[in-house]
């Protein structure tokens, strides 16, 4: 797995499961797996004194009305790739097991069915 943050012309910034899409020796684009938006969020708990933490982050599936799991972007749409902080990099993987584990709860569950027949 491959995990990059990303920013893309948009301004939205981007992480995901990324590799290069390549035709002709040449990276034309990157499919996205589980492509999530990053927002930061300031931290409103106390406005007494400093915040513990100066922002709190929110990841939101991208494109969440797709029925695809990976998303090709063409490589003109990035601006730049980058190494996540190790604190979203590690909030990213803890929600794509979940999603790859319900997926495989819901893939049993079918077959059980699919059996009782």
């Amino acid at each position: 797995m491959t995990i990059k943050l990303c920013l893309l012309k948009s301004g939205e910034d981007v992480i995901a499961d990324m590799t290069e899409m390549v035709a002709q020796d040449q990276v034309v684009g990157y499919f996205l797996k589980y492509p999530c938006v990053v927002k930061l969020m300031g931290n409103q708990a106390d406005r007494s004194g400093p915040a513990k933490e100066p922002f709190k982050m929110r990841l939101t599936p991208w494109m969440p009305l797709s029925k695809e799991e990976t998303i090709s972007v063409v490589a003109d749409w990035v601006i730049t790739i980058t190494e996540p902080i190790d604190e979203l990099k590690e909030t990213y993987e803890r929600g794509i097991a979940g999603i790859e584990q319900h997926q495989d709860s819901g893939t049993s569950e079918q077959s059980d069915s699919d059996q009782s027949d």
